[in-house]
């Protein structure tokens, strides 16, 4: 009878563990539980008890509970309650880094301090991370003690507009997906060879013609059909063959574009989540969408460009703008109603890929070259950034290129992006720069995420278990050089997503390890406890709508 007593509070026992069990995705810095066995339950009777300058998160978490639980909590900043109550309160003096928070939840209530708007919106995230993963009329939260804070500062992912364009509501959706991870910063790519994606009042041609493309060649790059093109890359020429090659297309006229007000809207939206905005507009190449629109800031202002319709490396084209006084006065204009726009303190102005064949073979570049004491390409690319550096310096902002900005010596403020592997980055840290790593070989999203994928993808595979195993500050920086790595980013290029469905396919999970190596602290990271909480995580994936391969489920 001792031994069935023995087993069943054994039991009983082992379930209070499990139903404490708390599977949060980025891992926090401190989690403690056992405090009770006691739950807080959230009902309609529930209140929020939030001063106005915290509403956003107030609101965040009302609209989160309303949209998948059906429940709507009423926020009420009077209440002096400590019943059935959740409680946000900012209290500087008592936590120490910026973007921290703390979670406490009892029977009675949940309560969230932190000493930032933005610290108490990361504790929101934890928060819902804390319900139940289906439906209820009344949700359970697990008696807990949560203090966090995130590792690095700068926590990015981008997405790229140009090769296929996504509507504002999709952009908004994402930029939620980013603010459920606790990421801070949305790199939107807003222009490349295949579209122009952003209203220029000075310039309208750029939304009228640039951002439509003819067709997009079908399948992987060179694409059906095309197979029999061939190019040489040669240092002061380019050889397509054969020379009359046409590129088979799908003959399906894609494009859009958002207007200024749309971009606001966007803007705005992304501020309420605390998730700033960095534009890129590229340059010098990966132009030919403007080219198409104004020919006459190329290096063949007399020839017929059209927006881009095939992928692959479109330097193989004339795809670099003249580095001329006309381009510059354009690109000031360009970036001068962008900067209007975005509040954010950066902009991107791309910087890769930029053939240097296109100015060897111009007359005019040769002459930019000679007047302005540049030996190389190299250094003409670099007088290129540092002029518009000091432009967008001079309107109190700051310039982040592609690791290519180093090429021919670095301008003098600029961040440094790092994709091709790490050492852009390393560079740029021993040169007291702040870098951002993203190496295209772990966190370029747009790469299969199984060996075998099952749909179009680019690249080598970029699985989970890399992804989560990568360390974004590099061991061979001395501890004065790693506070140069600001932090890190994934990156989402769409010339193979067409939908929004495929975006969310690509993004997750991987998202979930890119947001724990730059939120946790490193030595809390363990794979196969990710693996553990990554099951809860696909579940809230089901209740939110979020399209997921199932391959993940089947270990």
């Amino acid at each position: 009878m001792k031994k069935i007593i023995f087993l069943l509070l054994s039991i009983a026992f082992y379930n209070s563990l499990s139903a404490q069990e708390i599977n949060i995705i980025p891992q926090p810095v401190s989690v403690k539980t056992g405090l009770s066995t006691e739950k807080f339950i959230i009902d309609k009777n529930t209140e929020i008890i939030s001063n106005d300058s915290l509403s956003n998160s107030a609101l965040f978490l009302q609209s989160y509970i309303q949209k998948y639980y059906d429940l709507k909590l009423r926020i009420n900043p009077n209440s002096t309650s400590r019943k059935n109550t959740i409680k946000l309160e900012l209290v500087k003096r008592l936590l120490k880094d910026s973007n921290e928070y703390e979670l406490i939840s009892n029977h009675d209530q949940t309560m969230v301090y932190a000493n930032s708007e933005n610290g108490l919106f990361y504790g929101i995230q934890t928060l819902i991370q804390l319900l139940p993963e289906v439906k209820s009329a009344s949700l359970q939260v697990p008696a807990v003690h949560i203090t966090d804070y995130p590792r690095l500062e700068y926590r990015g992912m981008h997405l790229d507009v140009s090769r296929h364009f996504f509507d504002v509501d999709f952009v908004k959706q994402y930029i939620d997906y980013l603010a459920l991870h606790k990421m801070n910063y949305f790199h939107w790519h807003l222009t490349d060879d295949h579209g122009w994606r952003i209203e220029i009042k000075k310039y309208p041609k750029l939304t009228e013609i640039g951002a439509w493309r003819n067709g997009s060649i079908i399948g992987l790059w060179p694409g059906k059909g095309n197979e029999n093109i061939k190019y040489q890359v040669l240092p002061t020429a380019i050889n397509i063959t054969p020379k009359n090659a046409v590129i088979k297309t799908d003959g399906v006229k894609h494009g859009g574009f958002y207007t200024q007000e749309q971009i606001k809207e966007v803007v705005e939206y992304a501020a309420k989540r605390y998730v700033t905005i960095i534009p890129e507009i590229e340059m010098p190449a990966h132009s030919m969408a403007v080219l198409a629109a104004y020919p006459e800031l190329g290096t063949e202002p007399n020839k017929k460009y059209a927006v881009a319709e095939t992928w692959g490396m479109m330097n193989k084209y004339n795809n670099v703008l003249q580095a001329s006084d006309t381009t510059f006065k354009f690109l000031e204009n360009v970036l001068a109603e962008v900067m209007e726009l975005f509040p954010s303190p950066y902009i991107h102005i791309g910087g890769d890929e930029a053939s240097k064949v296109w100015w060897k073979q111009s007359a005019a570049s040769q002459q930019i070259m000679k007047a302005n004491g540049l030996k190389t390409e190299s250094e003409l690319q670099s007088y290129f950034i540092r002029r518009i550096e000091k432009f967008v310096n001079g309107k109190g902002k700051t310039i982040i290129g592609w690791n290519e900005i180093l090429q021919g010596g670095l301008a003098p403020n600029a961040v440094v992006m790092s994709w091709q592997g790490e050492k852009g980055g390393i560079e740029a840290a021993k040169q007291n720069h702040k870098a951002i790593m993203t190496p295209e070989d772990k966190v370029y999203f747009n790469h299969a995420q199984f060996v075998k994928e099952d749909s179009l993808t680019a690249g080598k595979p970029s699985l989970l278990a890399d992804v989560y195993n990568y360390e974004p500050i590099p061991a061979e920086l001395s501890a004065e050089q790693a506070k140069y790595i600001w932090g890190g980013q994934g990156c989402l290029w769409s010339e193979y997503i067409t939908n929004p469905a495929k975006v969310q396919y690509q993004l997750f999970p991987r998202l979930d390890a890119l947001s724990e190596i730059l939120w946790s602290p490193k030595e809390k990271r363990n794979y196969s406890d990710f693996q553990k909480r990554l099951k809860t995580q696909f579940k809230r994936y089901d209740l939110t709508g979020i399209t997921y391969s199932k391959r993940y489920l089947e270990n």
